[in-house]
């Protein structure tokens, strides 16, 4: 089924089931009656920004709308090595992520396994995003910025922190660092 048609398709049942009108929604959501109408007969894909206001007024992850019911689960269960798989390579950012979470129906948070490369760092810019985070380090340091203080971690150390502050990470061990991290609401790390 085509991207459009299951946006449009999620969007309208979860729309009826709430019993909220189009223009209910617009209101709600600060999205345009005609931008919804249209998403909903597929006739358009819609931004990122605009499936993230309309998730916040159903209190679903942009997940919820995309994902094909047909190939994700309610139950997810991962063994190593059969993780989907990301390889971030390129002059700062050096590290693998293994999801936890992938394949899991409109996950409201998201887990990854991290192996980070010796001097792996996230950029020199902070970043900052909406949601919470953990960490967990399985193996290895961690050098944690956030604001305006340093962490240092160690294997089995852990910090959570509301994800809006500025914060920035580098691996500071000689060899790889492992890491448990996991995001909410889902985000991009």
């Amino acid at each position: 089924m085509q991207i459009k048609k299951i946006v449009g398709k999620k969007l309208k049942e979860i729309r009826l089931k709430r019993d909220l009108t189009i223009q209910v929604l617009a209101e709600k959501s600060h999205v345009s009656s005609n931008m919804i109408s249209r998403i909903e007969r597929g006739l358009t894909i819609p931004s990122v920004d605009i499936l993230m206001r309309l998730a916040n007024v159903f209190d679903k992850s942009i997940n919820y709308f995309v994902e094909d019911v047909s190939t994700s689960h309610e139950v997810v269960v991962t063994h190593p090595g059969e993780r989907d798989k990301t390889v971030y390579d390129d002059d700062q950012h050096i590290m693998q992520t293994e999801s936890f979470t992938s394949g899991l129906r409109d996950p409201q948070f998201m887990s990854f396994f991290c192996t980070i490369k010796p001097g792996g760092t996230s950029g020199e810019q902070e970043m900052y995003h909406p949601g919470d985070e953990l960490i967990y380090l399985v193996e290895g340091k961690l050098r944690m910025e956030i604001v305006d203080e340093v962490h240092y971690l160690e294997t089995g150390d852990s910090i959570c922190f509301k994800s809006h502050l500025p914060h920035r990470w580098e691996n500071i061990a000689p060899g790889e660092t492992k890491v448990i991290w996991t995001l909410s609401p889902f985000t991009i790390i």
